[in-house]
């Protein structure tokens, strides 16, 4: 930028319009500063400009914003009309400064001008967007068995020690929750069946709603919604972290596979401790129930758990545990698929685990939907 002078204060900004054979040259000299005079350059703006504007610098003796404001004004006004304008002939810095300009443009709101779509519309949106998601769940399930593969043939980048320390995450110190969660709904069946059976004198079957149910279904389809929650969110936040960190890339450019790296630990640790934990979710629920048996409708607990076992079989207790499996898998790929794919500022990592939990929740519904139709086609 030019020096200055000392009367800048009090100096005028002048253009002068001169029509050409190619247009119109808008000459500019004075001094423009942002105290000064600009009363000329400002009606100079009314004049109708030609298909082509060529602004010279014939004398300028300082500036400042102000010139940049003026010529800026002039540039968007041609871009509008669809006019050519030459900024060859200015100084360097107001050329500089105008290529800036335009390389980071103005923040328009998105939503502005845009009407809300049809509601058939968004249904196809929102079809799409689930197909998407779905196709996404599909490769990357595909990927994670490639490296579980790859792993039994000792050439991965499998570390034993994160995988025990996951391990620990996500097996012991998960027990208070689901213990507190199991015990509640493990009563509440008692309950609900408790008003039905009582009326009729059956209050014995009540250990057999509670047993089977705890089993068959709500066993591990609680215990998939508390890692979902608890684990699954934790993933999908780690990961995450570590995106919006650039260590993932990071460990992409040292040669480590991510998928390797830091997925199939995560995922392996979750799917070993999934049948565990509902196991114990279907103990806990059992004894549950069993408060409401012995306390409020007067059985022994003698009578309770005779009750219980005979009710019970083998495959009961079976497919309550492989649903389990199924779904230690949909939640460790909903998590770290989400973790994976997190965008890179503080905002995506909250609405990846947001994403990773509801995700993760829908798919276990339709997964336990879909295997207790089995189930049932199979007469088991």
């Amino acid at each position: 930028m030019k020096e200055q002078p000392t009367n800048a204060v009090n100096a005028v900004a002048r253009v002068e319009c001169q029509p050409t054979e190619e247009g119109v040259e808008w000459r500019f000299s004075g001094v423009w500063h942002m105290d000064g005079d600009r009363t000329e350059a400002t009606a100079c703006l009314q004049q109708q400009e030609a298909d082509r504007m060529v602004l010279k610098d014939v004398g300028i003796q300082a500036w400042d914003s102000s010139l940049v404001i003026y010529v800026r004004t002039l540039y968007l006004r041609a871009k509008e009309a669809n006019r050519q304008i030459d900024l060859s002939g200015m100084p360097e810095g107001v050329r500089r400064l105008m290529a800036l300009a335009e390389a980071v443009p103005e923040h328009q709101d998105p939503h502005l001008g845009v009407g809300k779509p049809s509601w058939i519309a968004q249904v196809g949106i929102h079809t799409l967007r689930a197909l998407d998601n779905v196709g996404k769940s599909a490769a990357f399930l595909g990927d994670l068995f490639r490296s579980f593969v790859t792993m039994l043939q000792k050439k991965s980048n499998f570390r034993w020690g994160d995988f025990w320390v996951i391990v620990q995450e996500c097996g012991p110190e998960a027990l208070p929750i689901v213990t507190l969660i199991s015990t509640l709904v493990g009563m509440i069946l008692a309950f609900i069946g408790a008003i039905q059976l009582k009326m009729f004198g059956a209050e014995i079957f009540i250990a057999d709603i509670v047993a089977v149910g705890m089993a068959r279904e709500m066993g591990g389809l609680m215990t998939g919604i508390i890692m979902a929650g608890r684990t699954g969110a934790a993933f999908a936040a780690h990961l995450g972290t570590m995106q919006v960190n650039e260590e993932i890339d990071a460990l992409r450019t040292l040669g480590f596979s991510p998928m390797e790296f830091l997925v199939l630990p995560r995922a392996l640790a979750l799917i070993l401790m999934m049948p565990l934990l509902t196991i114990y979710s279907m103990t806990m629920g059992m004894l549950g129930g069993s408060v409401v048996g012995v306390f409020m409708l007067g059985l022994t607990p003698v009578q309770y758990l005779n009750e219980s076992l005979h009710s019970l079989s083998l495959w009961s207790v079976t497919s309550g545990v492989l649903k389990s499996v199924v779904f230690g898998v949909v939640v460790a790929v909903s998590g770290c698929m989400q973790g994976l794919q997190s965008g890179r500022s503080a905002a995506a990592v909250g609405e990846a685990t947001t994403a990773a939990v509801v995700h993760a929740i829908v798919y276990l519904v339709v997964a336990d939907s879909v295997i207790s139709v089995f189930y049932t086609l199979m007469g088991w």
